[in-house]
């Protein structure tokens, strides 16, 4: 554009004589058409170039003027694009916008369809089958003592629970199952393969997922008389194929994560003579964010992430019926402990609890799970848990068991006498304040004759209707939905992980956190 201005061009060397404005001429010069009147009659128009800059500011005028008519909508061109260069690569649908909406609807239509993956985007690896679907249709070769296929049907959530009728509502009995505790690979890579921020395109992906059945796979062989190699035959495969892709040489595992169905100490083996595979430590494992049922607190690549129970909600309504009831059940019993003795276990703490139930009969209710009388096809536990308001939790084999989620989801409050059987374990999934929703008493405590009963006691009805309150609220944060696609729009266990895991693959990037 040629500047405008009132002298003359800098070749010209006429004078002009500046016009006199009298002092009422200055508000009638605001006026457009009476500027153009006054510019019209100075003399120096009557030069050529005048009438040509003349001539382009009208054009210019005539232009600006058209443009504004023009229905241009420029908005939200200017937005941050999605953590994906091609969001049309990911498997989700994409967000429709009609043209019969307002701007400011379809402005957020846009703002909803930016942040669906708003941590990014996951690529699923394509791994040889002999890493994970082939060990499910292997299943009679699971375990050495009795098959894994009932176990492992139903996309991993095993048989349905008709024993649940006539304790759970009529109208939820087709989402209870007899849920292994360790099949969550399986779980997550069902769900992995649907999942809204999934792309088939590596170039596309912020995270990538390798889906390694590696509890399956070292299960076979922690008994009788396998070798250490035998225990980490697969991991190594797994690891050998990982490392030959690009995505993996990038990054150097930084942004690949893998769900493992077992306890982490199965998977950290120091020496051939121990329990369990090194997978853990092999060369490339390092770097690899892992989620297992039991996590190690002071390794920053373990997540624990819930056991899997035997409830799996089909829909929202699903989950809040649910809720309602376990809020809404009679509960008798003042406490009460489901498990067994460990007799090689010295001074067994288990076997203190149960001593200490059997003492307090008018409060205490017992499940002896003793031999196999708390399997799969029994409900004599759930029963136990709607019954109760609190539910002792002591250690498992390990630092964990699953019956702490049994006992929520139940709507029941739990008691730890041990921290890392929970509040340094699932801290994605479980509230900040573990006072909001647990009893924790040491359990030298109790050895020392603490009684349990007294302590449950000191607690008001309302200090106990607060924390089951809490408990129930975050009943959808510990359970896995049945449907591949998840829930509608409440977000279960999976779904916590996955953005759990997105979004600490986001900070890495963002803190440069690697080493």
């Amino acid at each position: 554009m040629l500047p405008l201005t009132n002298s003359p061009p800098p070749e010209s060397t006429a004078k002009i004589k500046k016009p006199k404005i009298a002092p009422g001429d200055f508000i009638r010069r605001k006026n457009s058409f009476s500027s153009l009147t006054s510019l019209l009659s100075h003399a120096y128009l009557s030069q050529p170039r005048s009438w040509i800059l003349l001539l382009l500011l009208f054009i210019q005028i005539l232009l600006l003027l058209t443009l504004r008519s023009v229905p241009f909508h420029f908005h939200g061109f200017h937005r941050r694009l999605p953590a994906s260069p091609n969001p049309a690569a990911a498997v989700s649908e994409p967000v429709v916008i009609t043209t019969s909406r307002s701007d400011s609807a379809a402005a957020a239509v846009v703002a909803v369809d930016e942040n669906r993956c708003g941590n990014g985007y996951v690529y699923v690896y394509d791994l040889p089958s002999s890493l994970n679907t082939e060990l499910i249709e292997n299943c009679e070769k699971l375990n050495p003592w009795s098959s894994r296929c009932d176990a492992l049907a139903n996309d991993g959530f095993g048989q349905q629970a008709a024993g649940v009728s006539g304790v759970v509502p009529e109208d939820l009995v087709p989402a209870w199952f007899w849920t292994d505790q360790f099949v969550s690979e399986i779980v997550f890579h069902n769900r992995m393969m649907k999942h809204k921020c999934r792309t088939t395109e590596p170039s596309n992906a912020t995270a990538f997922y390798i889906p390694f059945y590696a509890g399956l796979a070292v299960g076979r062989f922690l008994w009788q008389n396998f070798s250490a190699k035998d225990r980490d035959r697969h991991c190594e495969a797994m690891l050998s194929w990982v490392q030959s892709q690009p995505q993996f040489q990038r990054s150097n595992g930084w942004d690949h994560f893998i769900t493992m169905g077992r306890i982490t100490w199965d998977f950290r083996r120091s020496s051939d003579q121990d329990w369990g595979s090194s997978c853990i430590y092999l060369p490339g494992m390092r770097n690899i964010t892992r989620l297992l049922i039991e996590r190690n607190p002071w390794d920053y690549f373990d997540v624990g992430v819930p056991y899997p129970t035997g409830f799996h909600p089909r829909s929202d309504a699903d989950v809040i019926r649910w809720q309602q009831f376990v809020r809404e059940r009679n509960r008798p019993t003042r406490f009460s402990f489901a498990g067994a003795t460990r007799r090689s276990f010295k001074n067994d703490f288990r076997g203190i609890l149960l001593r200490h139930c059997r003492d307090e009969p008018d409060a205490c209710r017992v499940v002896d799970c003793a031999g196999s009388r708390c399997g799969n096809g029994t409900s004599a536990i759930l029963e136990t848990f709607l019954d109760s308001e609190f539910c002792l939790q002591p250690r498992g084999d390990s630092f964990t068991r699953r019956s702490i989620f049994d006992c929520m989801i139940a709507g029941a409050i739990p008691v730890v006498f041990w921290r890392r059987t929970a509040y340094y374990q699932y801290e994605w999934f479980l509230p900040g304040d573990p006072k909001s929703y647990s009893v924790f008493i040491h359990r030298d405590d109790v050895k020392n004759g603490t009684s349990i009963r007294k302590v449950l006691d000191g607690y008001s009805r309302e200090e106990v209707r607060k924390m089951r309150e809490k408990v129930i609220e975050y009943i959808p944060k510990l359970v896995y939905a049945r449907n591949s696609d998840g829930l509608e729009t409440i977000k279960d266990a999976f779904d916590v992980a996955i953005d759990g895991v997105l979004r600490r693959f986001e900070e890495q990037r963002e803190w440069g956190y690697k080493w």
